[in-house]
């Protein structure tokens, strides 16, 4: 009962541990993505594709080696066979007769194993370069996915400083209500800012558990567990403007151009593989046979009776209703087409590029301007503060220089992280994010 326990606790233990490991204690940017290239379904799909392909390699080129068949067969003969000899009737062959025969046959030339082996290297680059296409999604997805939580989470903490100038404004204004000093508009229209910003800061609370929910269905992480994200600040704000916009795009650098190229390839190893259907296929054989005969069932293995042979197979495709031809030029046709799509994708990965980079512009020159207005923004609330303490400005001019502050800080924020979205997409579009 004792080492049942034991067992059982050791057995928690280990559960724990594992569950432990599977969780991330600083969720940095760098941390999640490198969680989910471990962790993210689609990445382990691509990776198991990529062991099936080999897999499917390595059985199409083992025809290349010798193939060892045995066959064994027992016939019972109702009624002997016979023939004529000259005048005479014969029997052959015994009521009771069983063959055990090994087979032996090496594939000297044959198209389809040729074409397994001259293209096994380029299938294999295929269904790397489909592996690399789904960590780029990966990548980009968390990036963004973690940059949305971050903005959630940083417009909270503004809407929480809000909340508590607020209050502190709503008892300012109420007491000198009570003083005499001003009428009760100015308390009332305090309440209904601060209602306001607690309303707008449930609805952040809300959307802040969604885009958690997409950000760890992006990494393959557990979604009941918890996540927090650590972020600096100044560090993200120099991350926006790491993009070189002088940067020419590089169709090389596009894993989708070169997967054109590979398919390429294996678009000319299937027009030669037409083609190789004009060569004959060779082949060696050789058989070995045990051959036992007895009238009598129990003495059928009493006495063998071998014969062996060796040759060679050479099967020529002469006519084949011009099959061939029409296989080659359709091939030669497929290859053909493959210009346009190689046009196609250099024109679609120009356009992503131009449009993610106009936006990136467009964003970082928003970003610049938001961040001046936060400056003055915050200077005009200050002065505005002072003022009305001292009585000479109204509440009203504190509320619409709160009002203004506010704005200006949730418009600071939501460009930063709109820049560092946008920075993922230009990187994604030269080719250049990081997997």
């Amino acid at each position: 009962m004792f080492l049942f326990f034991l067992q059982l606790i050791s057995i928690s233990t280990i559960a724990v541990a594992q569950n432990q490991d599977s969780l991330l204690q600083d969720a940095s940017l760098e941390n999640c993505v490198n969680y989910a290239l471990k962790r993210q379904p689609a990445v382990q799909q691509s990776l198991i594709d990529q062991q099936i392909a080999d897999r499917e390699i390595k059985a199409s080129l083992a025809d290349w080696l010798p193939q060892l068949n045995l066959t064994a067969n027992y016939q019972n003969n109702f009624q002997i066979p016979s023939t004529k000899f000259g005048n005479q009737i014969v029997n052959i062959g015994a009521y009771n007769s069983s063959t055990v025969g090994f087979g032996l046959t090496q594939t000297i030339f044959d198209r389809d194993v040729l074409l397994a082996a001259s293209s096994a290297k380029d299938v294999r680059t295929e269904f790397k370069q489909l592996a690399v296409s789904t960590r780029i999604d990966v990548v980009a997805n968390v990036s963004k996915a973690f940059y949305d939580v971050l903005l959630s989470q940083k417009q909270i903490e503004l809407l929480d400083e809000d909340i508590v100038l607020l209050e502190r404004t709503q008892r300012d204004s109420y007491n000198q209500y009570k003083s005499g000093i001003v009428d009760k508009t100015d308390y009332q229209r305090a309440t209904i800012s601060l209602n306001n910003s607690k309303a707008a800061r449930k609805t952040a609370e809300e959307q802040l558990k969604s885009k958690y929910a997409t950000l760890k269905l992006m990494m393959g992480y557990p979604i009941m567990s918890p996540l927090r994200l650590v972020r600096d600040s100044a560090v993200m704000a120099n991350e926006a403007l790491s993009i070189d916009t002088a940067e020419e795009v590089n169709y090389e650098n596009r894993i989708e151009y070169q997967l054109l190229n590979t398919e390429k390839k294996l678009l000319e190893a299937n027009l030669r593989y037409y083609k190789w259907g004009f060569l004959p296929s060779v082949s060696a054989f050789g058989q070995y046979n045990l051959n036992y005969y007895n009238s009598q069932f129990n003495q059928l293995f009493a006495e063998n009776f071998p014969n062996s042979y060796v040759g060679l197979s050479l099967s020529i495709p002469i006519f084949q209703g011009t099959k061939r031809l029409q296989q080659i030029k359709s091939a030669q046709l497929q290859l053909n087409r493959m210009d346009y799509d190689f046009k196609a994708v250099r024109d679609s990965i120009y356009v992503q590029y131009t449009q993610s980079l106009s936006t990136y512009k467009s964003n970082l020159a928003n970003f610049f301007i938001q961040k001046d207005n936060l400056a003055l923004a915050s200077d005009v609330y200050n002065v505005i503060q002072l003022q009305y303490r001292a009585g000479v400005k109204t509440y009203l001019d504190v509320v619409v220089a709160n009002d203004n502050l506010f704005t200006a800080q949730i418009n600071y924020v939501n460009s930063l992280y709109t820049v560092l979205m946008t920075r993922v997409d230009v990187q994604r579009a030269l080719g250049t994010l990081q997997y």
